[in-house]
């Protein structure tokens, strides 16, 4: 069965971390564009991170530069995101979604994802004090 699963998020104050975690199974990230979604509550889905590994790049949302870390681990089918420094403003549900097409994350990240081939469940991310 080919599937994504995101895990890691919880309860944590602000200025506190969280590992992200989303895990492929079924199939290989190797040659994937790997994206982060968020969405807070009463808004709309937006990118903070992708990492593209068919070359390595990655690339963040600007509200997230210098905090967040996006990094793949092939011998683990596994693409982590690192938070740092997080703000009440970070709180959402965070979805982990895959696609082996490199325009989902060349330049830029990509102004959308509906037509990218895997989901994530979602994990919750609580910024609170």
């Amino acid at each position: 069965q080919l599937q994504l699963k995101d895990s890691g998020g919880g309860l944590v104050q602000p200025g506190g971390s969280l590992r992200l975690s989303c895990v492929a199974s079924g199939f290989n990230l190797d040659n994937y564009v790997i994206v982060w979604l968020r969405q807070a509550p009463g808004k709309e889905r937006e990118g903070v991170s992708c990492i593209n590994n068919k070359d390595g790049s990655t690339y963040y949302a600007d509200s997230v530069k210098g905090r967040f870390t996006i990094s793949s681990y092939n011998d683990k089918n596994t693409v982590y995101l690192q938070m740092n420094a997080l703000k009440t403003e970070d709180t959402g549900e965070y979805i982990c979604v895959a696609d082996n097409r490199g325009d989902y994350c060349s330049g830029s990240l990509p102004r959308s994802w509906g037509g990218m081939d895997y989901w994530g469940e979602g994990t919750l991310v609580t910024v609170s004090a």
